[in-house]
């Protein structure tokens, strides 16, 4: 059996040797692994045609500079596949490059698999359009996704979240207030502003003013910050120094989920943390905030009721969200506070929307993609 697997970036590389070994386990025959991966992939026994490096592009401009490479390279894998047919494609992530190659490939009779779903439920929904003329089958992370493709004709299989696989159902707190040092009889609150230089310099003034609050509250509080890279962290350095050097914040470099773990509340910037920490059983508030225009032009055209992942899987207002105007200092520290009072209202919620995510997303995946192939080597035999 011959399958080609495209992964384009660190977080793909990861979920398509999980696949792979899945694979592996879940039949009989050998396989042959083509296409693009990086080294856990290469470990499970990809031939990987480029170096994923050269798929790993982040922003616009990026992008456009090296526009004429990634449509080259993709242009090879498509004629190296239309003249040597595998037996199925897996494009993990990456929709961009993935499902213009996933159609062409499917219109040359090729069955065709895509792996992590835009997120075309939230946002420009036209693009299942796209979706239903490109892939054969939809692995989905999320049991919501699975029912948007199914009321739109595409064959969708909820899988599960690796992340909720990972992730122990019961998470070891005290052992990461240990290793990071921290006292075991304080009071945390993990404040995370984001990771992208905008984000932090917007969000990061916000959260430490709602620190401040806090404190003038319940004035034993300790804060930690967690910077994602050496950059962040020396921003983050100068806006703590900037006058704000009285509050008894630790900035931490790196170490993000363990710092959810250790803390007893977090006031998080939306995004995929907020998964982490409903996961790690952390109580949390979700703030954001962009500028007038950009905020106009999203909420617009954002189609869900919420922008938090919990309260997507939960559909209702499980974790609070205080977005733009609604994210004020004040506000902010209430609703930690709160948080911190009653932790049980988010934390039981918490434990059965792992319990709901942890399917082993490998296995179910492999699967679905057997499955798949399958189907399609009895339609040609009938």
């Amino acid at each position: 059996m011959r399958i080609g697997i495209l992964a384009g970036e660190a977080s793909g590389d990861i979920l398509g040797a999980g696949l792979m070994r899945a694979l592996k386990q879940h039949t009989s025959e050998a396989i042959e692994f083509e296409g693009i991966g990086g080294p856990l992939m290469q470990a499970e026994g990809l031939v990987s045609r480029f170096p994923m490096e050269r798929l790993s592009v982040m922003g616009l401009v990026e992008v456009l500079g090296r526009l004429r490479e990634l449509l080259g390279i993709r242009k090879q894998l498509r004629q190296h596949w239309q003249a040597n047919p595998p037996d199925l494609f897996i494009g993990i992530d990456a929709p961009d490059f993935n499902l213009p190659l996933e159609r062409s490939l499917r219109e040359a009779a090729i069955p065709t698999v895509h792996y992590v779903s835009p997120s075309i439920w939230a946002w420009r929904r036209k693009r299942v359009n796209k979706i239903v003329k490109s892939t054969d089958l939809m692995l989905c992370l999320l049991p919501f996704e699975a029912a948007f493709y199914d009321q739109a004709g595409v064959d969708a299989r909820f899988v599960g979240h690796t992340l909720a696989d990972q992730l122990p159902l019961v998470a070891d707190v005290q052992q990461a207030r240990q290793s990071l040092g921290l006292n075991p009889d304080d009071q945390y609150i993990a404040l995370l502003p984001g990771s992208r230089e905008g984000e932090v310099s917007r969000l990061a003034p916000l959260f430490i003013a709602a620190a401040r609050r806090c404190l003038a509250q319940r004035p034993d509080l300790k804060f930690v910050i967690p910077a994602v890279n050496e950059e962040r962290y020396q921003q983050l350095q100068a806006l703590l120094e900037n006058g704000m050097d009285d509050l008894p914040v630790q900035l931490v470099r790196g170490q993000s989920r363990e710092l959810m773990t250790a803390a007893d509340a977090v006031l998080l910037a939306s995004g995929t943390a907020a998964l982490e920490c409903m996961l790690l059983k952390t109580p949390m508030v979700v703030s954001y905030r962009l500028s007038p225009l950009s905020f106009f032009i999203l909420s617009r055209m954002i189609q869900v009721a919420y922008v938090s992942l919990p309260n997507l899987l939960a559909d209702r207002m499980l974790v609070p969200e205080l977005l733009q105007d609604q994210a004020t200092p004040q506000a902010l520290a209430d609703s930690l506070l709160q948080q911190l009072d009653h932790p049980e209202q988010q934390v039981s919620h918490f434990t059965a929307l792992h319990q709901l995510l942890r399917r082993d997303a490998s296995a179910e995946s492999a699967k679905a993609v057997l499955e798949l192939l399958q189907r399609r080597r009895g339609q040609a035999h009938g």
